[in-house]
């Protein structure tokens, strides 16, 4: 165990990397892009620096030699909530993977920094360290490592590579205990494996408590909502809720308006084809709800 837990900061972040379920559906065809729809205006490019957390340009990735992505573009600021849908193969999820260094997707082309720096010169890790946090749709099991022993080894991990002193046990437990009475988790989850034995809403709570400790800079939620009760998904939204402010950013990738109801976003983004093709406030979910994507793309036409 004690060698687990050693070398738990870099070979768990892959883990969690590598294991995470990929998209099959982003194997899948996506439907075309309207005329009408590459006439739409797409997110405004960076203009300056200074509250920049996230700057995508033209951003291309491929899955086994598949092109997913075919030129994202995207700016996030602090404070800000992105809420990112779109039909299933659009490349929601293989963008998110992308942006946190997942090692099936191989960038092609475009660019992409974070606060300032090459994202994607960076290792998976360096990322995690660097305050990007991702959610997973599947939160994944870790057998053998208690929750108690890995969020304090990846506190510590982060807070080494930003030159910070480790925190102590007992400095750990008064830090997680305000943490877990913050997002409404009992303490008993600490001494359990990760994830293992866990429900679907116990998963996502356990996700957004690994963000309120490490609070990165930009948290990257995929389909946080997939699989939660009302009830659930209220606990959770809470607990996001809880985490924004004006110096983090938040990006989220979803099917459903209904997330939209708790977490309320600044900009809400459709992606098809492998691009962002339009971009509004959260009304925009709303015609997405009553219409569906039908009004923005177009079915590919099926030949016999």
């Amino acid at each position: 165990m004690t060698a687990i837990v050693s070398t738990m900061p870099r070979a768990a972040l892959l883990l969690l990397l590598a294991c995470a379920a990929l998209e099959l559906d982003a194997l899948q065809t996506p439907p075309a892009i309207s005329a009408g729809a590459r006439r739409r205006p797409r997110a405004a490019p960076c203009m300056a620096a200074g509250d920049v957390v996230l700057d995508v340009n033209g951003l291309q990735a491929n899955v086994d030699d598949v092109p997913i992505l075919k030129g994202v573009n995207l700016c996030v600021r602090k404070g800000e909530v992105h809420a990112i849908m779109g039909p299933n193969g659009s490349g929601k999820s293989t963008f998110s993977k992308t942006l946190v260094g997942h090692y099936a997707y191989k960038v092609t082309g475009g660019t992409a920094s974070y606060l300032d720096q090459d994202l994607l010169a960076l290792d998976p890790e360096e990322r995690a360290q660097r305050g990007i946090f991702m959610s997973f749709q599947y939160p994944v099991e870790v057998p053998g490592v208690t929750n108690a022993d890995f969020l304090r080894v990846a506190l510590n991990e982060k807070r080494l590579a930003m030159g910070q002193d480790e925190v102590s046990p007992l400095e750990f437990f008064a830090l997680i205990s305000r943490k877990l009475k913050q997002i409404g988790m009992k303490a008993d989850f600490l001494n359990r494996n990760v994830n293992e034995g866990f429900s679907g809403g116990e998963k996502k709570r356990n996700e957004i408590l690994q963000m309120v400790l490490l609070e990165p800079q930009l948290a990257i939620l995929d389909e946080l909502d997939s699989g939660l009760d009302i009830d659930a998904l209220k606990e959770i939204a809470e607990g996001v809720n809880n985490f924004k402010s004006k110096d983090t950013a938040i990006i989220m990738i979803t099917h459903y308006q209904r997330l939209l109801d708790y977490i309320k976003p600044d900009f809400v983004h459709i992606m098809s084809n492998g691009r962002i093709i339009k971009t509004g406030d959260a009304s925009l979910a709303l015609e997405l709800e009553a219409q569906g994507y039908g009004w923005v793309t177009e079915p590919e036409q099926v030949t016999q």
